[in-house]
């Protein structure tokens, strides 16, 4: 047998240099990285210890990146009295730093250890340092999970700027600054850092500026804030809470996570933020009485003497008022104001709420524990009374939560539109507008195919018709409450947790469906009504005066339902178009005394202020040992009724055409509309 030739299939080549492939990058790649060279005088021993013996005579900075170290013992520094910057970076291996690693340097202007993998804080309370703003900087060391405390104590007695960001960070600890003097303190992109201990500044002067940008701190200290002139806090969507604002009393610049957290700096007492200079006294008179001429040295000669002011570099800024940035600014859905941006809207919600719930609670406890047989009206009017209810409950909701927030609602807005309080509030009011308006029409369309079909009985509407029909309106109603939690607009938008987030074209659509369809209903209820009163009018059937008393029940029932539908529609729609013609501010007196008009009245209309629901609810207090005697009216006035039917039927006249009957069917079954009894006794 020969020996096989060798392949010449390309693909069998082709896999033979995908093979040779990890072989060439790794010869190759000792030339891309940057090389690990150990300075002088330090020696590096392989997966040992670094030490750097001094004194050496010119030696200002130490660079020791890419180092196969894994220790740096105590005092390895020692002995470099002129060293200004010391850099490690990017060694991985480097696990430990010793206690007093860093000893007595003091020229030592800047510190770095970046990208390395020691697990506990460095020492750097020996180094002594007696430079101005000297610069610590411990960054991308994934394995510290604590700044102890009086971790830089001892460090420098100068000014100092600590860049503490990308760390492992959980837990900052009481004192971990103290006996420092900060300019700046960045604690940026620690993004498993949660706590930071109440007393951490305790001990120390600053910072002046405050960066905790993406990370998940709760809570800020209430100590040592005082100094703060920058406060940076972007991306930090934990910190949903800040101090008072009285701590921040020298706050120039804050850039923060959300709008209404800027609430809180609005209106801050002028001295607080007033004349850098303000503890000069003639400074400050001067600045308010003195007008500046246009070379603007006006105000240094009224205080100072002309040879004083030979060779100076006039800053004239400091005479400006001193106003704070603040960013991002509220926006037009959650300006700064409580849920109730009025006093008088405060008070008038907790009326109107404890009125829709205890008037429509009345309907539904009477209807439900009635001895009568369940009607169709009955049964309707059970479903609007629990519609209403819910709204009030709503309304109740949004009431406690004003009261418990108010004055400070900018600390508690995020918490309250994310939360699972305001996604329940904004289904409970959608669900019950909804609700409320699918079954008045219900109710209107009953009365007027009841009044219209009277004679004949085989059209009359049945429990078994009304119970699909209302499923229906629960299971429209519960979908279109459910749609904002799902992504289809919102809940979390404004403060009142109303849908207002029209800012996709299917929010937009999804907004515009409710309106139109409350328009569609009003429409409905008002030809109803009106079919319904040309139909009874008959001037030998009722008096004139009859005619003006029905009409102007008719026109209660149509203006509750305009009064409540018209203005909150006509605005919502032009806002649905993204043209609002009202702000959220004024759009709230709307919503306290046109939204829950229908649910406080509908019980009064429909049911407490009628014969027959006043009858049940006099007859169920009698149960209980109360009105014990006008309970005892109704029953004899009732079993009067029923013996005088009785006679009539068996004895009275059957001379009565057809259409007298029908006009007095008519008359009977509209007087009970019009009563709102919505009750049948047959």
């Amino acid at each position: 047998m020969g020996r096989r030739p060798a392949a010449t299939d390309p693909q069998c080549g082709s896999r033979a240099m995908g093979r040779r492939w990890p072989a060439l990058l790794l010869l190759l790649l000792p030339a891309v990285l940057p090389a690990a060279r150990c300075p002088q005088p330090c020696s590096c021993a392989a997966h040992g210890a670094l030490r750097c013996p001094g004194p050496l005579a010119g030696l200002f900075r130490l660079s020791l990146t890419y180092l196969p170290v894994k220790v740096i013992p105590p005092q390895a520094f020692r002995g470099l009295n002129e060293v200004m910057k010391i850099l490690i970076q990017n060694t991985k291996n480097l696990v430990y730093i010793g206690p007093g690693a860093f000893t007595h340097l003091p020229r030592l202007k800047y510190l770095s250890i970046c990208n390395t993998g020691i697990q506990t804080f460095p020492d750097v309370t020996k180094i002594f340092s007696s430079e101005f703003n000297f610069i610590l900087e411990i960054c991308d060391n994934l394995y510290i999970t604590t700044i102890p405390g009086n971790a830089f104590q001892g460090m420098n007695n100068e000014s100092i700027t600590l860049k503490l960001y990308g760390n492992g960070f959980k837990e900052v600890q009481s004192h971990a600054f103290n006996g420092t003097t900060l300019i700046s303190l960045e604690l940026k992109e620690n993004v498993h850092l949660e706590k930071m201990h109440n007393e951490a500044f305790w001990g120390a002067s600053g910072p002046s500026v405050l960066d905790i940008s993406s990370t998940k701190l709760q809570a800020l200290p209430s100590y040592g804030l005082e100094s703060i002139q920058t406060l940076i806090a972007t991306s930090s969507y934990s910190l949903k809470k800040l101090p008072s604002r009285e701590k921040f009393t020298n706050l120039l610049d804050a850039t923060l996570t959300y709008p209404s957290h800027c609430c809180a700096f609005r209106n801050l007492p002028t001295k607080e933020q007033n004349f850098s200079f303000s503890i000069f006294e003639n400074f400050s008179k001067q600045c308010e009485s003195t007008a500046r001429k246009p070379n603007n040295e006006t105000l240094y000669s009224a205080i100072f003497a002309e040879s004083e002011l030979s060779g100076w570099d006039y800053d004239y800024g400091f005479c400006s008022p001193k106003t704070l940035r603040c960013a991002p600014e509220p926006d037009a859905f959650n300006p700064c104001e409580d849920i109730m941006g009025y006093d008088f809207l405060r008070v008038l919600i907790w009326l109107i709420n404890i009125l829709a719930i205890m008037g429509n609670l009345t309907v539904l406890l009477v209807l439900l524990t009635s001895h009568y047989k369940l009607t169709v009206p009955r049964f309707l009017m059970c479903n609007l009374s629990f519609a209403d209810f819910c709204m009030g409950l709503y309304l109740l909701l949004i009431a406690s939560v004003d009261s418990q927030t108010r004055g400070q609602y900018y600390n508690y807005a995020i918490d309250w539109q994310t939360g699972s309080g305001c996604s329940a509030a904004g289904f409970f009011t959608v669900f019950a507008s909804e609700l409320s308006v699918y079954t008045l029409t219900v109710i209107t369309l009953e009365r007027w195919h009841t009044i219209t079909y009277a004679v004949q009985l085989d059209q009359k509407l049945r429990l078994r018709h009304a119970i699909p029909i209302m499923l229906g309106g629960w299971l429209f109603s519960t979908l279109i409450a459910v749609l904002p939690l799902v992504g289809v607009s919102n809940y979390i938008k404004v403060s009142i947790c109303l849908p207002m987030d029209v800012e996709t074209t299917l929010s937009q659509v999804y907004v515009l469906t409710i309106l139109i369809f409350n328009v569609v209903a009003f429409i409905i209820i008002c030809a109803c009504y009106i079919k319904i009163y040309f139909a009874v009018q008959n001037p030998e059937l009722m008096a004139t005066n009859k005619d003006t008393k029905i009409a102007k029940k008719m026109a209660i029932l149509i203006f509750t339902d305009f009064t409540c539908m018209a203005p909150i529609s006509f605005f919502a729609i032009s806002a649905a178009f993204k043209v609002p013609l009202i702000t959220v501010t004024n759009s709230k007196v709307l919503l306290v005394l046109f939204y829950p008009i229908n649910s406080c009245a509908n019980p009064f209309l429909y049911a407490i202020f009628t014969k027959a629901f006043q009858r049940d609810f006099f007859l169920l207090l009698s149960k209980f040992g109360c009105c014990k005697h006008r309970a005892e009216l109704y029953r004899r006035k009732e079993f009067s009724a029923y013996n005088s039917k009785c006679k009539n039927g068996y004895t009275g006249s059957n001379k009565a055409s057809q259409s007298t009957l029908k006009l007095s069917t008519l008359h009977c079954q509209y007087s009970a509309v019009l009563d709102k009894t919505c009750y049948k006794m047959y």
